[in-house]
């Protein structure tokens, strides 16, 4: 039997880190962070990063672990995870990974394509010309190429879109096909993948509030002392929402007031693309949050239990009826599940 691994997943601000602090408390459990942000030091306020108060109450794993101006890829977050993960189950402790960004959920639980490695020059090629000619002209040429790629591409996701356009320049094939051939058959561990799902309406509220309160936590002052540490004000962490936003404030382009609506907005269409995101995932539990924590809980120690117990019948998978809100675990090849 493969380990098993709870993941909470769901757009920004949906709740995730309270609830896994939660799950984590009560199922003595480590939580791995699975962030594109809370990896770098200084990067506090505007990635939401758990606080000193909540990381004395359940060890958390993947923070701090690299500079604002050093690189860390998908590559990278999926040897630190797993590693991370390891530690947790030889400590006897039951391993939670938290976060929203999808990729590394998916090299996480999945691994790796075997698409070739990075190639800079191309890559900063690649990305000169979208700041010159605007990154839509890339995803056309990538439609043109790779059109089952490109149509997962939002036009903003220009990591995205220059990677596959890299992948096909220095290959001739397409991205999508490397995806195909090796269908992330790597998958080490037995995962129950809960995405958190709230009303649009309530969700953009969060988003909003989040947004107030990082601001009045010193957003403004953090992206301050940044740049004077030395850190450029083109790394690729401060091009994050949140940070860019404020750069752009800090140059004079923004007042106060327009540059809190632009953050507001940006993370509001990042929640969006998160949610599309993990709707185009298999095997996602979708669960309806906060109404259905205590549902959540019983699911999440049973889960665990039954890979610890392989007697315990997990009333998830009896057949017949199953209790109203309760994530079922899918089958091989199932689509997501949606839970209210």
């Amino acid at each position: 039997m493969k380990p098993r691994v709870l993941v909470i997943a769901g757009p920004t601000a949906s709740g995730k880190s309270e609830l896994a602090l939660q799950l984590a408390e009560q199922l003595d459990g480590e939580i791995v962070c699975a962030d594109s942000l809370t990896v770098y030091r200084g990067l506090d306020i505007g990635s939401a990063k758990p606080t000193d108060w909540q990381r004395s109450r359940v060890p958390h794993h993947l923070l701090d672990i690299r500079d604002p101006g050093e690189p860390f890829t998908a590559a990278d977050f999926m040897t630190e995870a797993r590693r991370a993960v390891d530690e947790i189950l030889a400590r006897g402790k039951r391993p939670l990974v938290v976060g929203g960004t999808g990729l590394y959920l998916r090299v996480l639980l999945h691994g790796l394509t075997d698409a070739p490695g990075e190639d800079p020059f191309l890559r900063q090629q690649l990305t000169t010309r979208a700041a010159q000619e605007g990154p839509e002209t890339l995803l056309e040429e990538l439609r043109q190429v790779d059109p089952e790629t490109a149509a997962r591409c939002h036009p903003n996701n220009l990591v995205r879109i220059v990677r596959a356009l890299e992948v096909w320049l220095t290959t001739g094939t397409p991205f999508s096909r490397f995806q195909q051939q090796h269908g992330f058959s790597d998958a080490p561990y037995d995962p129950l993948l809960l995405c958190l799902d709230l009303p649009r309406p309530e969700l953009y509220q969060r988003v909003n509030r989040r947004v107030t309160a990082m601001l009045e936590a010193g957003l403004v002052t953090e992206v301050q002392n940044l740049l004077q540490a030395g850190i450029p004000a083109d790394a690729r962490p401060l091009q994050a929402i949140g940070y860019k936003e404020v750069l752009a404030h800090l140059r004079g382009e923004t007042d106060l007031e327009s540059m809190t609506e632009l953050i507001r907005r940006n993370t509001r269409h990042l929640a969006k693309r998160q949610l599309t995101w993990f709707r185009r995932e298999h095997d996602v539990h979708w669960v309806a949050y906060p109404q259905n924590s205590a549902t959540i809980a019983a699911s999440a120690v049973m889960f665990f239990k039954e890979g610890e117990m392989p007697h315990v019948q997990n009333p998830l998978q009896h057949s017949g009826s199953v209790p109203e809100s309760v994530p079922q675990r899918a089958g091989k090849g199932d689509r997501s599940h949606d839970v209210r």
